[in-house]
């Protein structure tokens, strides 16, 4: 609607989004409020001094990362910290509550997938 300011997403949205999905838990990720599935984090306000102050971190492979940059590089975006890592880096200020939620649910998947393509954990017992 033309004439009403149109509401600014923050962390209080990722979290209202993130915890709709089944298994999400809220917890932290280098001190800042993140959101874990299984004890793993898929989304966290990014603490590295590289990134923009009010910006997220979100898991996801490799090529889907290529695609959002390309897709609207106003929204997304990358620092020399994060290119060796599968996540890209959001503006929270200029992402759409709708692209926020599949962006949350598409993260969601990666870090479940991923997790089932490790290998278990072998636990080291000591007599």
């Amino acid at each position: 609607m033309l004439g009403m300011a149109q509401r600014k997403v923050n962390f209080d949205i990722v979290r209202k989004i993130g915890r709709a999905f089944p298994g999400v838990e809220e917890s932290t990720c280098f001190g800042q409020p993140a959101l874990k599935v299984g004890g793993r984090m898929f989304t966290c306000l990014a603490s590295h001094h590289s990134a923009e102050p009010g910006s997220l971190v979100v898991r996801v492979d490799f090529s889907r990362r290529q695609e959002l940059l390309a897709e609207a590089p106003d929204v997304y975006y990358l620092t020399s910290h994060y290119v060796d890592y599968p996540g890209v880096l959001v503006r929270l200020e200029r992402i759409q509550p709708d692209a926020l939620h599949g962006l949350l649910a598409g993260a969601l998947q990666f870090v479940q997938t991923e997790r089932s393509k490790r290998p278990p954990r072998k636990i080291s017992r000591r007599q």
